[in-house]
């Protein structure tokens, strides 16, 4: 973890033994270990809140380059259909059959 090894680890134990003493040393180490456990709870915590906001951000922009690329359809067919009414509404001032005048029923009328 931080390049200690078994040696190191025995030595830094007999020196922490000889200058705590042997009945405070089980209440510091216990102290200790509920320390790095709160610690790497709280990173972990950290880690997921962060990644979890991560997740909402691309999921915004996923959703905003959507929209983005629905923009000029939307803007197209906004278009057609103006268009559209424009001609239906002229027809109709003119006297044109209405559009849909082509219907089946009419085309036997006229043959």
């Amino acid at each position: 973890m931080f390049g200690i090894g078994m040696p190191e680890l025995i030595v830094i134990l007999v020196i922490a033994l000889i200058v705590i003493g042997p009945q405070k040393l089980p209440d510091i180490a216990r102290s200790l270990g509920k320390g790095l456990a709160e610690f790497k709870r709280a990173s972990d915590d950290f880690q997921r809140n962060l990644a979890e906001e991560v997740r909402t951000l691309d999921e915004k922009e996923k959703a905003e380059k959507g929209e983005a690329a629905a923009e000029p359809v939307k803007r197209d067919l906004a278009a057609e259909v103006k268009a559209y009414e424009e001609q239906a509404a002229s027809g109709a001032h003119q006297g044109e059959p209405a559009p849909g005048a082509g219907s089946p029923e009419s085309e036997k009328k006229t043959a």
